[in-house]
């Protein structure tokens, strides 16, 4: 896979098409884990107005609501939101969107953008322009960054390579990291 072109959205429809969870999120004891540790590394704070890039079928969604006042969470797939609206149907302060990050972004600013596990999707070019739209969204705001480390042969981009780009930007400051063996975990001040 060259890095010059992101992973489309017929990608993730025929993904979705084959398993309604094809990463396992509801049943994995790994995401459990992650998830869990995603939202605590984000310390007590409630915010006011969050952004979830990529929100899949919304496991992480429905954890990342008890901190939010308001929650939009965007994904490519209007499968995955069809399953992630039914999920968080009672949490009312929930929006969702189908939109493709970059080529579209929500207007408004956040005091809270997580991208997780959706970074090594994008070109290099599409990361960068993701970098400078979440950098304008989220200014004097909170970023945080999950994503999964072992290079997996689809995707243009490593987790790794995701985390340095937002790190050498210049823009975010590195308040929180963790790391394991298989996922890596940054919360940055913008």
């Amino acid at each position: 896979m060259t890095q010059d072109r992101s992973l489309s959205a017929e990608y993730f429809d025929r993904l979705y098409a084959a398993s309604t969870d094809p990463w396992n999120f509801e049943t994995s004891k790994y995401e459990s884990d992650k998830y869990h540790a995603t939202v605590e590394a984000l310390g007590s704070k409630r915010f006011q107005n969050a952004l979830e890039i990529g929100c899949s079928i919304g496991v992480l969604t429905s954890l990342l609501a008890d901190r939010c006042a308001s929650l939009l969470s965007v994904d490519v797939s209007d499968e995955a939101l069809q399953s992630a609206r039914i999920r968080c149907e009672k949490k009312t302060h929930v929006t969702f969107a189908q939109i493709q990050v970059p080529n579209e972004f929500p207007s408004g600013t956040f005091d809270l953008v997580v991208v997780s596990e959706v970074g090594y999707y994008w070109s290099r070019a599409d990361l960068q322009r993701s970098i400078d739209k979440i950098a304008e969204a989220a200014r004097r705001g909170t970023v945080e960054l999950v994503h999964y480390l072992p290079k997996v042969h689809d995707y243009p981009l490593s987790g790794d390579e995701v985390h340095e780009a937002f790190l050498a930007d210049g823009r975010f400051t590195n308040i929180r990291s963790a790391r394991t063996e298989k996922y890596r975990l940054d919360v940055l001040s913008v």
